[in-house]
């Protein structure tokens, strides 16, 4: 591909592209456009499944100039001159961008920068220009320089060096001399060189989270979408699912059913069967599941459009009735769910949600490590812990329309047997909350 230097681009030596130039042939272009797999969406069943459940699809436009807009407000309120962006998740909401989701986390080959004046800048793995060519938002397309030693080798701080120099000499360009920039993340030796060159690093991270929390109307038109799809996937697993099968067997479906209606990945593998459940956390094994055992697991999954579907669910496994045991660990854990989500609704602070929420007695009953917690590409900002940690781990937030938040309960008896987990997921409306994945709550399939 060939590059082309743009009029009054300042980069003199790196070659760079408007989104949607490149090599000219028609297969960029439709790459670009037409056969973006962000344009073609979620496909069948999603889009059926969704229009039967009531829900209409987002406005993709509206959510890309809404994430710009949210970063840009708090560019100007933190007082920076820009972010730049190495999380792929922060990546995608200044972008809506994908490639390799999971593979750059720990490969630091894609990054982005927008600034003050909202000019956004992505720097995307080498030949892949053309992944930006649907946003219209994205004003300059280059390539990346990835630095980790898989990438770099014994070259690392020479190739550290010179991704410092081009991110200082573009960061000087568009925002002038001595700027302060928040960084998501960054390695210590490419920080430390950024600083050299007179830049200030600020927290980033903290400035995404703070964007990404409230969400507008068409963010959680796409999260509802998300939403169908999980639940979808959960409806096919429920029905498949029998004594005789492994844990990974069960949880194969649940990948699959996010896979096939435009999901991305799951971020654990939280799935547990018989006396695997208590303690909590344990991963999918090869466990066969027995006829009367319990199953649960934490869906944590990265649905349609990029949106994070986090919901719980335990059930009994086959014809045997529930043991008084498990009869009663589950509903002391629904009466959990059931007593804090009525805590939700616009103006409560973190600490409320802390002191009164209710949990089964701590000395006797295994729990979650929180009670409820942010959720919107991903598990996200803020934590809320149990009261017992409130002095180490207690935040000042205060709920706001356009929230959401994920509301747990884990109960496990500190005696033995079985253990439950149940999750909702709801969104902070004005006079109170909104189921977001609807899914029946039921200890028996």
């Amino acid at each position: 591909m060939t590059g082309r230097i743009l009029p009054g681009s300042m980069a003199p030596g790196r070659e760079f592209f408007r989104h949607r130039d490149g090599d000219g042939t028609p297969e960029f272009t439709l790459a670009s456009t037409d056969n973006h797999h962000l344009v073609l969406g979620p496909g069948e069943p999603a889009i059926s499944e969704i229009a039967a459940a009531g829900v209409p699809l987002p406005d993709l436009e509206a959510i890309r100039v809404y994430r710009q807009g949210r970063v840009k407000q708090k560019l100007n309120e933190f007082g920076y001159d820009a972010v730049l962006v190495m999380d792929p998740l922060n990546i995608r909401y200044i972008t809506d961008t994908t490639n390799m989701q999971v593979w750059v986390t720990h490969n630091a080959a894609r990054y982005a920068l927008m600034t003050a004046d909202g000019y956004v800048i992505l720097w995307d793995y080498e030949n892949c220009q053309f992944l930006a060519g649907h946003h219209d938002h994205v004003d300059e397309v280059r390539a990346g320089i990835g630095s980790t030693y898989f990438l770099a080798g014994d070259r690392f701080a020479e190739i550290s060096q010179r991704w410092a120099d081009e991110m200082a000499e573009v960061i000087t360009a568009r925002c002038g001399p001595n700027a302060r920039v928040a960084v998501d993340q960054v390695n210590f030796l490419e920080g430390t060189m950024l600083t050299n060159h007179g830049i200030t690093i600020e927290r980033g991270q903290q400035l995404m989270e703070q964007a990404r929390l409230i969400k507008s109307a068409d963010e959680l038109d796409s999260m509802r979408c998300a939403g169908v799809a999980c639940t979808e996937a959960m409806r096919e697993m429920a029905e498949a699912v029998q004594p005789g099968m492994t844990e990974q067997d069960v949880w194969a479906m649940l990948h699959a059913g996010n896979i096939r209606r435009g999901g991305e990945w799951i971020e654990t593998q939280i799935l547990s069967s018989g006396p695997r459940t208590n303690p909590w956390f344990q991963e999918a094994s090869s466990r066969v599941i027995e006829n009367g055992d319990i199953l649960a697991y934490d869906t944590d999954l990265i649905g349609a459009y990029g949106q994070c579907i986090d919901i719980s669910r335990t059930w009994v496994v086959g014809d045997k009735a529930p043991t008084a045991h498990q009869k009663s660990i589950y509903e002391m854990a629904l009466h959990q769910i059931n007593h804090n989500i009525e805590l939700i609704k616009p103006g409560v602070t973190v600490e409320e949600l802390t002191h009164k929420s209710w949990t089964p007695p701590v000395d006797q009953y295994r729990h979650y490590s929180c009670l409820f917690h942010g959720v919107g590409q991903c598990d996200e900002y803020p934590e809320v812990y149990f009261p017992a940690a409130w002095d180490d781990w207690g935040i000042d937030c205060t709920l706001e329309p356009g929230m959401v938040l994920s509301v747990e309960a884990y109960v496990g008896s500190r005696d033995g047997g079985e253990g439950v987990k149940l999750e909702e997921q709801f969104v902070v409306t004005e006079t109170g909350y909104e189921l977001v994945a609807h899914f029946p709550l039921d200890l028996e399939l």
